[in-house]
Order: C-alpha cells, then sequence, then structure tokens
C-alpha cells in the first residue's frame, strides 16, 4: 500500500511507525548514530521556508486480521526548491531488494516532472547501500564533503577555553542563542553573501539577506531545531568578520549539526575561526546538557577548516557525497524497468 501522505494531518500511529522505520535504517546503515525521538517530528517532516513544497508518500504492509494498519514500510519525501527537487527515501531493511525503494523514487520523480522541475538531487553517505542503489538508477556524483564528529566527552576543556580567546586585538566574540539580534541581522547578511560564490553544494542552500534569514530562523524554530550563534564583531566597523551556527534539533537532542562557519576574506589570519568554533562549543556544554557529539561537514578541499576541526577534537566519519539526475532520463529509466517487469509477469 503506497499513497501520498501529509505528515501534519498523519495520525500518530503513523508518525510512530515512521519513526521506527528511520531508527531500524540507521541501525542498520549508520549503527554509530544517535536513534531518533518522536519529539517535534511532524513540524520537522511538513515545516518548509517560504517558497518551498514538500510532497512525501507513505508505504505500509498491509492491515492485519483486526484491521489495523500495518507498519510503515517506506516513505520518500521531495523537496521542492530554486530549480531542483530534493529527494529522500527511507526503505525498513527488511523490505529492501523488493522493488519498493524504486517505486517511491519513481513517484517523486513523476511529481517533479509534472511540476516541471529538470533535475532531482539526493545526498547519499558513503559505504550505505544507498550509493549503488542511486548509481544503479543513474545518478552521477557531483559533490562531496566529509563528515566529522566531536565527541563532547573527550573535548580538552582547559584547550578549547584558551583557543576560545585566541582572536586579535580589535576582535571581540558574542553568543547569541536563537539566532543573530536583530540590529545585525544585514552584517550577518552581508559576511554570508561574501562567500556565496563558494561551492558548497547546492541540497542545502544557505541564506544571504536579512529577510531570507529571518525565515530561516523562523523555519528552524518551527521545526524543532534550536539554532546557536558565535559572531566575531570587528570593533573598528561593527562588521561581522566571522560566523558560525550549530543547531540543537529535537528529534536528536544529543547530536548537534554544526551549519556554517565563515570568516571574511579581508578578516582571515586573526584567529577567528577557531576562537568561534572553541567558544560554541563553551557555551553548548552549559546550554544543552543531553548533548553528547557535534558533526559538521567540510568540503574536503577546505584544508584550513578541516585543520581547524582536527584541533577542537573533530574526527572524519563518512563522506557525504550529493549525488543528480535528469528528471527526464530517469523517469524514462524507471518506467521501462516497470514495463519489463510487468512483462514479465505476465508470461
Amino acid at each position: 500500500m503506497v499513497r501520498e501522505w501529509d505528515p501534519r494531518t498523519a495520525s500518530s500511529d503513523e508518525i510512530a511507525s515512521l519513526l521506527d522505520t528511520l531508527n531500524a535504517v540507521l541501525a542498520a546503515d549508520l549503527p554509530e548514530d544517535p536513534p531518533w525521538r518522536e519529539s517535534s517530528l511532524r513540524e520537522y517532516l511538513s515545516e518548509v521556508m517560504p517558497g518551498e513544497r514538500r510532497i512525501s508518500w507513505l508505504a505500509q504492509a498491509e492491515p492485519d486480521a483486526d484491521g489495523r494498519p500495518g507498519a510503515v514500510l517506506g516513505h520518500v519525501q521531495v523537496l521542492l526548491l530554486g530549480g531542483i527537487g530534493v529527494l529522500e527515501v527511507l526503505v525498513r531493511p527488511s523490505a529492501r531488494r523488493t522493488g519498493l525503494g524504486r517505486t517511491l523514487v519513481r513517484l517523486a520523480a513523476r511529481r517533479v516532472w509534472d511540476e516541471g522541475f529538470q533535475s532531482i538531487g539526493v545526498e547519499v553517505v558513503g559505504g550505505t547501500p544507498a550509493v549503488a542503489f542511486y548509481e544503479s538508477l543513474g545518478f552521477t556524483r557531483e559533490y562531496v564533503e566529509t563528515r566529522s564528529v566531536l565527541d563532547l566527552t573527550a573535548v580538552d576543556w582547559p584547550a578549547l577555553a584558551e583557543m576560545a580567546t585566541g582572536v586579535a586585538a580589535g576582535y571581540h566574540v558574542e553568543f547569541h542563542p536563537g539566532g543573530p539580534p536583530e540590529d545585525l541581522l544585514g552584517a550577518y547578511a552581508r559576511a554570508k553573501a561574501e562567500v556565496r560564490d563558494v561551492d558548497d553544494g547546492e541540497l542545502r542552500p544557505s541564506s544571504y539577506d536579512p529577510q531570507r534569514l529571518r525565515d530561516s530562523l523562523d523555519t528552524l524554530h518551527r521545526r524543532g531545531m534550536k539554532p546557536y550563534i558565535v559572531l566575531a564583531l570587528h570593533e573598528h566597523s561593527g562588521e561581522v568578520a566571522g560566523l558560525t551556527e550549530v543547531v540543537v534539533p529535537a528529534q536528536h537532542p544529543t547530536r548537534a549539526d554544526q551549519y556554517d562557519t565563515i570568516v571574511v576574506q579581508d578578516h582571515r589570519g586573526y584567529g577567528i575561526d577557531r576562537a568561534i568554533k572553541a567558544r560554541m562549543l563553551l557555551e553548548l556544554r552549559s546550554a544543552e546538557p543531553e548533548l553528547a557529539e557535534v558533526q559538521t561537514w567540510n568540503a574536503q578541499a577546505n584544508e584550513a577548516m578541516l585543520k581547524v576541526n582536527a584541533e577542537l577534537g573533530y574526527r572524519p566519519d563518512r563522506e557525504w557525497c550529493e549525488y543528480s539526475v535528469d528528471v527526464a532520463e530517469l523517469v524514462h529509466r524507471l518506467d521501462a524497468g516497470a514495463a519489463g517487469r510487468d512483462n514479465w509477469s505476465a508470461q
């Protein structure tokens, strides 16, 4: 049973069963990642930025003898943003190699095609079955990052405190839980806009103007994801010289997600990157007592940030890859495959 599905109106049982499937996938493919929780999961699956749309389908087992709904076997969602549809597919390990994954991708691809989009992108974790699955469908690798994870129990906190004070004279560092203050949004946006041409992938776009930043922060809060910001301010100009962002999701509050870390070109070489990331970790230690780990993603060519992360105690974990495919080619390939299976079954 596969049907279009809206998490906003879904039953609590469906949300709980989807969570069970998600955690089964994590246990099979990323066993060191913490399990997700139901806290704000409905909102996480449904809330989007202005101008974006998210469409989902759910695959369930047949109802049992008493008519109770079957367990969730798979889920696909596609986020329509900009000129691309961003795909995310879950298939319970016990239901893999049954064709369910292809069925879910085919539904999403057809909708993306009907909506007039030309390409589909997906994040694929290295070392998991998803790599072979998407490559078999014609997806090609476009971009690779390294995910690194910091175990907070192994941090040298006195050394970290020293790093946090290592910024040069003429700068001061501020901590802002919840997001940057309104009077700094313009300077914050300018700092982010300066590096917008850096190739950092397409599937997790950043925000480069004040209103977009407001919308992004509002969306994070509605999805149950708490942002924390550390800024380095240039005292003479009042401009944001550097920033780092961490989000603690209600869905997995023991592992935070590092978002952008940026140092403006004219302010590099003054110890800002190391100082702001160290200050963030010190603040998170008291602000989020459940937090045990922080994960971050960096381009493999970004040697400077990888070096800073290593000094802070991050350990490289996995490749995190962006794949894409032309929608028309994908639909044609999946339709042909479905027709071939139907013809074989009829013989």
